[in-house]
C-alpha cells in the first residue's frame, strides 16, 4: 500500500482503489470538506502525474471522461482550490509523492486500464440526504426528489411562487455555473415543458448565486443528480444508430431527427461533443 499524508489531505492506494482523505487545514475548501473521504476505483483512472515546485507540488488525477458525476456536472469550471483531485505537496515529501505516482501508474500498466471514456459513472456522487443554502436559495435532494426554497434576497415574483419540488422524472439535465467576474452563476435544472432561456433570477427552477464562499456546494447538489439521471454516453449511441443502421430513412426524418437531436443538446442530455458527432452521423446519410 502507498500512502502520502499532508495536510491538504490524505492519500492511500491499494491497487485496486485509491481512498482520498481532505485535510482539517483550515486552507481545505468547504466543499471537498463537506465532499468527504473519495474511494476511486482504479478502473476510473486515465492517468496520474506530479509537478514539482518551488513552495509546493501537487499530485493530480486524472479521472476516465463519464466516470464522475461531480466533474460532469461542473464541466471544468471547478476551481482547483475545490478540486479533490488534487493534492498539495510540501518539499519535504517531493519522494514521497513521485513514488505514490509510479505505484499508481504501474497498477493501470498492469491492469491495463484503458484511459477512454466510460459508459456509466464509476463513482457514486455526493451522499444523500443533501441540503445546501447559497445565493436566493436552498437546493435540497433526497434521490428522488429536488426541493427548492427561497430567502429574503429573492426576486419578488419568483419568491411568490413559493418552494417548488421537481420529481427526478422530470428533470432532463442539470447545470451548475459559477459567478465570474460580474457575471451571477447558477445551480438550473431544465425541466419538462419548462422555457429554454431565462435568467437565474426569474427562473423558478434555478439558484442564482453570486459568489459567495457557500456557492461551490451548490456543485455538490448538481452532481448527486446528474449520478441519478441517464449517463450522457446513453444518448449518442442511439443518436448515431438511429442514422447509421437506417440506411431506408427519407429525407424528412433525417430532418426530424436533427430537430430531435437540437432539442437533446438545448436541454443539455447532448454534450457540444456529443451533439456535434451525432448531428454530422445523420448529414452523411443526406
Amino acid at each position: 500500500m502507498a500512502e502520502i499524508i499532508q495536510k491538504d489531505g490524505i492519500w492511500a492506494f491499494d491497487a485496486d482503489a485509491l481512498r482520498l482523505t481532505p485535510g482539517r487545514d483550515r486552507n481545505v475548501s468547504v466543499l471537498r470538506r463537506t465532499l468527504g473521504e473519495l474511494v476511486v476505483p482504479l478502473g476510473a483512472l486515465a492517468g496520474i502525474s506530479f509537478e514539482q515546485g518551488r513552495r509546493s507540488g501537487r499530485l493530480r488525477l486524472r479521472l476516465r471522461d463519464g466516470a464522475d458525476p461531480l466533474l460532469h456536472a461542473t464541466g471544468g469550471r471547478l476551481a482547483e482550490i475545490h478540486d479533490p483531485y488534487q493534492l498539495t505537496v510540501e518539499p519535504d515529501r517531493y519522494g514521497v509523492a513521485e513514488y505514490f505516482t509510479d505505484e499508481v501508474r504501474d497498477a493501470l500498466l498492469l491492469e491495463q486500464v484503458p484511459g477512454t471514456p466510460v459508459t456509466g459513472y464509476l463513482l457514486p456522487g455526493p451522499r444523500l440526504p443533501l441540503s445546501v443554502s447559497a445565493g436566493d436559495g436552498t437546493a435540497g435532494f433526497d434521490g428522488e426528489r429536488v426541493r427548492l426554497e427561497w430567502n429574503w434576497k429573492t426576486e419578488d415574483t419568483k419568491a411568490a411562487a413559493g418552494p417548488r419540488t421537481l420529481a427526478l422524472a422530470d428533470i432532463l439535465a442539470v447545470e451548475w455555473q459559477p459567478s465570474a467576474g460580474l457575471e451571477n452563476g447558477h445551480l438550473r435544472f431544465r425541466v419538462r415543458g419548462a422555457p429554454a432561456k431565462v435568467r437565474a433570477k426569474y427562473d423558478p427552477n434555478a439558484v442564482e448565486l453570486w459568489g459567495f464562499k457557500r456557492d461551490p456546494l451548490m456543485a455538490l447538489v448538481a452532481a448527486a443528480v446528474q449520478a441519478r439521471l441517464p449517463h450522457p454516453s446513453a444518448a449518442l449511441p442511439e443518436a448515431s444508430r438511429t442514422a447509421e443502421e437506417e440506411p431506408e430513412a427519407d429525407h424528412d426524418a433525417l430532418l426530424r431527427r436533427l430537430r430531435e437531436l437540437g432539442e437533446l443538446h438545448r436541454g443539455g442530455v447532448l454534450t457540444d461533443e456529443e451533439f456535434a458527432m451525432a448531428k454530422q452521423a445523420v448529414l452523411k446519410r443526406m
